[in-house]
């Protein structure tokens, strides 16, 4: 009778310790990283936005710990540069390019590429932007975002005439490449079923042209159901860092669409990413004209003028026009 107690205890006992093991391994399996495509994720350019000579420890994670909207090494600049995001995908090949022109800034420059109403804001607080657990100050040299902005800017003391304008954008619908919902134009955004991603009009001054562009497309009710009916039952989700949210919502499968600048799509094509863009009409189109100014008070004021005099030059004229920017003639106040 003992004997046959034992025997049942062993079974059972070897029973248990099976199920434990197999229940071990399934939360191993459950608690793996999922596994997903580092390219999706920024920064895309691989640390070519950063003129910094020495990294030193280079540490990046996709998705976790990557400042993409910040560039170069903040230690000692000679040139600080606060970018409307509109173009951060310029970024690399025009510093590469004025650094050849002006080798006294080689590694020595410093960017941001944060929506433009976020930058002002970083100009009022004196330079000091809080990002995660870090704190610094970088005081803007140069702004660099639509020509309106600018000149409002000079108007309120906190940038000094001239605005230097240099190239003009329009906009685009950007889809998921092949557009399996088959958007054709604007008035299409309307959908209720479509996902859209969209600048917020708190701080991105895209918006206005989007509106514009939505307007001229389907009027005030189209205007209304793509930023006021959509955003209350959440089928449009307003970006935070400029564009470069549409592109990831759209590669991660979030949305199904968000309008953009023509030039950001381009960027995305050409990096090989799953994006494709739809065309908008010129009637229903809008057109922004780029500028910048020199900061009040910038530290650097040399190295600024010799940015916004480089950024009309026919060499930078070039680059921009890899993303299909036109170049404009400027006009100073």
């Amino acid at each position: 009778m003992r004997a046959n107690a034992m025997s049942w205890l062993t079974v059972i006992m070897l029973g248990l310790a099976a199920s434990a093991a197999a229940s071990q391994e399934s939360a191993e399996r459950n608690l793996q990283v999922p596994a997903y495509e580092e390219d999706v994720f920024p920064p895309w350019q691989h640390g070519a936005n950063n003129d910094a000579l020495d990294r030193g420890l280079e540490f990046t994670v996709p998705q976790v710990d990557a400042l993409a909207d910040f560039h170069g090494n903040i230690s000692d600049p000679r040139l600080v540069l606060y970018v409307g995001g509109n173009y951060f995908f310029a970024m690399a090949p025009l510093v590469q390019a004025f650094e050849k022109d002006h080798p006294e800034y080689r590694g020595r420059l410093y960017w941001e590429t944060l929506p433009p109403g976020l930058l002002v804001q970083q100009i009022k607080a004196n330079g000091v932007i809080t990002s995660g657990n870090m704190t610094w100050t970088a005081k803007a040299d140069v702004y660099l975002a639509g020509l309106g902005a600018v000149r409002e800017l000079i108007d309120q003391g906190l940038l000094e005439a001239p605005a230097v304008s240099y190239v003009t954008n329009t906009l685009t619908i950007m889809v998921v490449k092949g557009n399996p919902h088959h958007i054709e134009r604007l008035a299409d955004l309307a959908d209720p079923k479509l996902r859209l991603a969209m600048p917020n009009p708190a701080f991105e001054g895209v918006a206005r042209q989007i509106e514009a562009s939505l307007k001229k497309a389907g009027g005030d009710a189209l205007v209304a159901s793509v930023y006021e009916a959509k955003v209350r039952d959440g089928s449009t989700t307003l970006t935070h860092i400029h564009h470069r949210q549409t592109p990831l919502f759209l590669m991660q499968g979030i949305v199904d669409a968000g309008v953009t600048w023509r030039s950001e799509a381009l960027f995305q094509e050409q990096a090989g990413h799953a994006i494709a863009h739809v065309d908008i009409p010129p009637a229903e189109n809008s057109t922004a004209i780029y500028a910048g100014a020199v900061v009040k008070g910038a530290a650097h004021r040399e190295a600024a003028e010799a940015w916004l005099t480089f950024i009309r030059s026919p060499e930078a004229l070039a680059i921009f026009g890899r993303y299909g920017f036109l170049p404009y003639a400027a006009d100073t106040r």
